[in-house]
């Protein structure tokens, strides 16, 4: 098994970061501090997917239309 070494300027980046997620930085929690998180996430705002693609195809129309002009 590899050591992985984690490079100290992105260390420094991430404590310096107001974001609180940062992927370059290894989590570490226990097992119920983990589904906690995920229970906060599934209680969020649910969209139907037919809906998300809706938004998806008005998002992608818009932005084309905006680059082209």
């Amino acid at each position: 098994m590899e050591k992985v070494v984690i490079d100290p300027r992105v260390a420094r980046r991430a404590k310096a970061s107001s974001d609180p997620f940062n992927p370059n930085v290894p989590g570490h929690c226990t097992q119920v501090e983990f589904i906690e998180h995920i229970r906060k996430i599934e209680a969020g705002n649910f969209t139907p997917l037919e809906e998300a693609k809706k938004e998806l195809e008005a998002w992608k129309k818009e932005f084309l239309a905006s680059r082209v002009k």
